[in-house]
């Protein structure tokens, strides 16, 4: 399956300068945050496919006016082809907002989905839109990433993480893609990136191997 992950930035050559072939074979578009409605609307008018996103922290008013033609997957599982998709929304609080959480309670909205992660066997990819705390991510608070993410990988080993919220122009620390100890590929879907997924080989985790993972037993 061919996805596009999206990103902070709405990419030129899909809106600006849009023509069909550069959507051509795409199944499956998800946003990590951080975009106009508009833009998202406009890419679900010219794909015939399902377009998923979760919240970036600039993204307060998805909370009352949220992109038509879109789905929703923060804090949920949303399963396509056999892929199941988890999301989780927002950074690091800074600030107020509807899309700030601490680590302690980016750890209890993991929590929350506790239950559905158990009953599916696992996850095959990750959708953030901050990225895991050493991977990818910045010093500064506005931009660290989260270690309850660096957990949930190596408890649920997904195929892919897909994160945003760290832009390619914030210096030499933008990497595209990073591969994580337990085999997990983190691509940092700024602007766009689009990559191929086999639906055949599902990331199936055995319950009880679930539940004896330390991280899995006491978030």
């Amino acid at each position: 399956m061919r996805i596009l992950a999206v990103s902070d930035e709405e990419s030129k050559s899909l809106w600006d300068h849009y023509s069909p072939e550069k959507l051509e074979g795409v199944e499956l578009i998800i946003s990590c945050g951080d975009l106009r409605a508009d833009y998202l609307e406009f890419l679900a008018t010219m794909v015939k496919c399902p377009i998923l996103y979760v919240p970036g922290n600039h993204d307060a008013r998805f909370v009352t006016d949220p992109p038509g033609g879109c789905e929703c997957i923060d804090g949920k599982i949303y399963t396509y082809k056999g892929l199941r998709i988890m999301g989780f929304g927002g950074a690091m609080k800074y600030k107020p907002g509807p899309y700030m959480f601490t680590e302690r309670e980016m750890r209890h909205r993991i929590w929350r989905t506790k239950p559905s992660v158990w009953m599916k066997s696992g996850i095959d990819i990750l959708v953030t839109h901050a990225p895991a705390r050493g991977y990818g991510d910045l010093e500064d608070l506005p931009h660290r990433g989260y270690v309850c993410f660096d957990q949930l990988i190596k408890c649920c080993r997904p195929k892919y993480m897909i994160h945003g919220h760290v832009h390619a122009n914030y210096g030499g620390r933008f990497r595209r893609v990073i591969e994580h100890p337990c085999g997990t590929k983190i691509i940092n879907a700024f602007d766009k990136y689009s990559f191929d997924i086999d639906t055949e080989n599902t990331n199936d985790i055995g319950r009880s191997e679930l539940f004896g993972n330390m991280f899995f037993r006491f978030i």
